[in-house]
């Protein structure tokens, strides 16, 4: 009997492109915090996830979920990509989609920073704006209803429910981490938005070594100012969330994020957003509380969309 030759399907132009832009995923820089009394034997690093492509941490999940939606042909070519999004995964998706010609869609809370609709704007996506008060759950719900009314010309991306978001974490974000710290971390502490960092950088870094202590931060109050932030109780609960990753869950308010963004300006040279100065204030509380350890959190992004709160701050 004759074995056939198995004809491969050749890549869509769409793959073609998207793979042009792995080398400006991820791959992000760690840096040490040194100036903020820290003791000796305590260290404490951050990624500066806005050194990529997109400009924040959400570049890996936006990179992953469209990678995945082009493999499985969801999306293709003439398909609007739709999501709703607080910003920096929106900017991700927007940024990718200009650059593989893919339109975007996006639902948004009206109270999203002006920096941030401009950037959206200027990148031509087609923006929906939802109320401030139902935040990025209304914005959600929205995103199903104009999928529901026209599913032939839309890919829903979801990235409050697609495994590709926590998935990019688990494949990037953790073995980054195990590189960089030489294999040395004792801590992971991040907050919660999609969940989609915690969910996979931590499930990763746990089959490194159990013993790895996992933090997830949360905000203090339902309304709070740390934008891409749930607060769990009072929001909806992100499907790809699994609860059972945390060792421990923390909050910080809105006003210590705040304090912690002058002080990592003046101490550490570093103009950092309220979710990333957030993240600094819970790894700084955590340092406290240590001997010694390695602990490691993400900077999700940078000042630079936040101008109403820098304004204010640094006045």
């Amino acid at each position: 009997m004759k074995t056939l030759d198995i004809i491969s399907q050749p890549e869509s132009p769409l793959t073609k492109k998207s793979t042009k832009l792995d080398s400006f995923v991820g791959n992000t820089p760690l840096y040490p915090i040194q100036n903020l009394d820290i003791k000796e034997d305590v260290k404490v690093f951050a990624k500066l996830e806005w050194q990529q492509f997109g400009g924040s941490v959400k570049t890996r999940a936006a990179y992953r979920i469209i990678q995945d939606a082009i493999e499985r042909g969801e999306l293709t070519e003439g398909k609007h990509l739709l999501d709703a999004s607080s910003g920096n995964t929106g900017i991700a998706y927007a940024h990718i989609g200009a650059a593989l010609g893919i339109p975007v869609t996006l639902c948004l809370p009206e109270n999203a920073s002006e920096e941030r609709k401009q950037i959206l704007r200027s990148l031509d996506v087609n923006l929906k704006l939802t109320s401030r008060a139902g935040g990025t759950d209304e914005a959600q719900e929205v995103a199903k209803e104009i999928y529901e009314q026209n599913p032939s010309q839309y890919y829903y991306a979801d990235q409050y429910s697609n495994p590709s978001n926590w998935k990019a974490h688990y494949d990037t974000t953790g073995p980054e981490i195990l590189d960089q710290t030489n294999y040395d971390v004792t801590h992971f502490i991040a907050g919660l938005g999609t969940t989609g960092t915690f969910t996979g950088t931590g499930r990763f870094l746990k089959t490194y070594k159990q013993e790895i202590e996992l933090i997830a931060l949360q905000p203090d109050i339902a309304m709070h100012g740390l934008e891409g932030w749930k607060h769990l109780e009072t929001a909806h609960t992100p499907a790809i969330f699994d609860d059972s990753v945390a060792d421990v869950m923390q909050t910080v308010s809105t006003e210590e994020a705040h304090e912690t963004m002058k002080l990592a300006a003046q101490k550490e040279g570093l103009l950092i957003s309220p979710s990333s100065a957030a993240n600094l204030a819970g790894a700084l509380r955590l340092a406290r509380q240590l001997e010694e350890g390695t602990i490691v959190t993400l900077f999700p992004d940078d000042s630079s969309k936040y101008g109403e709160v820098t304004n204010q701050l640094f006045k």
